[in-house]
């Protein structure tokens, strides 16, 4: 299967859902123009509180397809931006990537994953139990994070829904991601 984006969405308020988009402008080194959540520091409110001079590892949000199509079998009505993501992909197993994994988006974007992202209770606001849905645990007990990853913007570009996405992964030994 080819990996395309499947939606482009953004906001300008720190809401959890992000409005669809017929295309969003990445900005290197700052994340998606108009979201709220783009700059060199964290944006994130929780993040803010704590330190707001840290660097945002998280200007960009990602979220495979798949997860949409596993939650709306579970029951859950989802869709895509919904649960904050500024960039939905179809064909690419997000959370198995290392960390630093480049994902070349449609003809000049570039962005790096940094981790994880963790979810909140936020999600709960969209259906009860969809925070609980997108956590999981492996054979040993330990967390799943399903909820998709985050990155930073290292080229700037245009993106939008049906445009092709490359993986260029990063030196070995590679990192698994961690939450950001």
């Amino acid at each position: 299967m080819t990996a395309i984006v499947e939606a482009v969405s953004c906001s300008p308020t720190h809401s959890l859902s992000k409005g669809n988009q017929l295309a969003i402008q990445l900005l290197a080194g700052l994340g998606v123009a108009g979201d709220a959540h783009a700059g060199v520091t964290v944006k994130h409110r929780s993040r803010v509180a704590r330190d707001p001079h840290q660097p945002n590892l998280r200007q960009v949000h990602l979220i495979h397809s798949e997860l949409h199509t596993e939650l709306r079998e579970a029951g859950f009505e989802v869709a895509a931006g919904q649960m904050g993501e500024n960039i939905t992909t179809r064909g690419i197993d997000l959370l198995g990537l290392p960390t630093g994994t480049r994902l070349c988006l449609g003809e000049e974007a570039i962005v790096e994953i940094t981790g994880l992202r963790t979810p909140c209770a936020q999600l709960d606001q969209i259906q009860p139990g969809l925070m609980a849905a997108v956590l999981g645990r492996d054979e040993q007990g330990n967390l799943i994070r399903k909820a998709g990853v985050m990155g930073i913007v290292v080229a700037s570009g245009l993106v939008r829904p049906g445009d092709p996405i490359r993986i260029e992964l990063p030196p070995i030994p590679h990192r698994p991601l961690e939450p950001v």
